[in-house]
């Protein structure tokens, strides 16, 4: 990769790590179900009428929308209003690494390997070392909601694997226009009318820029600019800054919002990010017998990356067509391996 183009994956990286502690912020103004289909609806609304088609069929925009938009940023919401804080939770949904290999192998068929099983258990084990420590200091229910957010976010990598959509900025266009109306609705439901009517008539400007950098900042320019990286470079090369998200997003969380990193928060951050890189890596080819004379060289492509810690697409996490960023704002899986 060009240094220009580092320094956008680690600008990208930087964008959605500040993405929950905006998040952090907007939980002041709105409830939390209320500020995820804030959140969309700001993504979609002027998108849909320049993005196009989506290029790939409803059924997966659909899916993938309700997976994404509703269940895993709603239970992320819900999660960081109940108590878990910003940073942390920039750490736990990198655990979605772990779940989208889950989910590869039962629904994909997708076999790991030693080395990304031994990184996935590396991961586990940090976030048993997060959840350790979380229950002893804070509760324990929006420990669980976040990891259930991180475990929605790798079944819909999974799907977006299969829909394999071409252009990513129009897939997440397409996909933020789906969770608006059942957030809304489930707003109304569980926090009621009277909360959301308050909320929206008591705006302040700091829940307006919550709004505006988790839709345009976090959605629209980190996935736009993690789907031209990943279109200029193979997905190996581009994942790896990832791993810097709960980084910027600890660190922010610790500079701006006074939060408190534990030894014990720490050394889980050590080893989810050690685990999820070994997810990530690429095995290493092995070089077989040169053909026969005579007989025609085998030109099946090699395996694909698995599955690659993504957002979060952001707060959101993000997903591309070949990775996943790992972040608050949603985000895409690799695309699916060569056919056995």
């Amino acid at each position: 990769m060009t240094p220009a183009h580092i320094g956008l994956a680690v600008a990208v990286a930087a964008v959605w790590g500040l993405n929950f502690v905006l998040i952090d912020v907007g939980l002041h103004d709105f409830p939390p179900l209320l500020f995820c289909a804030l959140r969309f609806t700001a993504v979609a609304l002027p998108g849909v009428l320049f993005a196009g088609p989506p290029r790939v069929p409803w059924r997966w925009v659909l899916a993938v929308g309700f997976v994404l938009g509703v269940v895993k940023f709603g239970l992320l919401f819900v999660g960081m209003h109940a108590g878990m804080p910003a940073g942390l939770s920039s750490l736990v949904l990198q655990s979605q690494a772990v779940f989208t290999a889950v989910f590869a192998a039962v629904l994909l068929r997708e076999r790991p390997g030693r080395l990304r099983l031994a990184g996935m258990a590396l991961a586990l084990l940090g976030i048993a070392l997060v959840a350790a420590d979380r229950g002893a200091g804070g509760p324990a229910g929006s420990f669980a909601l976040v990891v259930a957010a991180a475990a929605a976010w790798g079944l819909s990598n999974v799907l977006t694997r299969r829909a394999a959509p071409p252009d990513m900025l129009r897939w997440m266009v397409w996909v933020s226009a789906v969770p608006p109306l059942p957030l809304l609705a489930l707003s109304l439901l569980f926090e009621g009318p009277r909360a959301d009517l308050e909320a929206l008539r008591t705006i302040t400007p700091a829940g307006l820029g919550a709004v505006a950098y988790v839709a345009w900042a976090a959605t629209l320019f980190g996935f736009g600019a993690w789907g031209y990286l990943l279109r200029a470079y193979d997905a190996s090369a581009v994942a790896p800054y990832s791993l810097l998200v709960p980084v910027f997003g600890m660190s922010s969380a610790w500079l701006l919002l006074g939060e408190r990193i534990s030894p014990a928060a720490a050394c889980a951050a050590v080893l989810v990010v050690g685990g999820v890189g070994l997810t990530a890596l690429r095995p290493r080819r092995r070089t077989g017998p040169a053909p026969a004379p005579g007989t025609a060289p085998d030109h099946r492509p090699a395996p694909g990356p698995g599955p690659a810690p993504v957002p979060a697409r952001a707060a959101g996490a993000p997903s591309a067509p070949r990775t996943t960023p790992p972040s608050g704002a949603g985000r895409a899986a690799a695309p699916p391996g060569p056919r056995r």
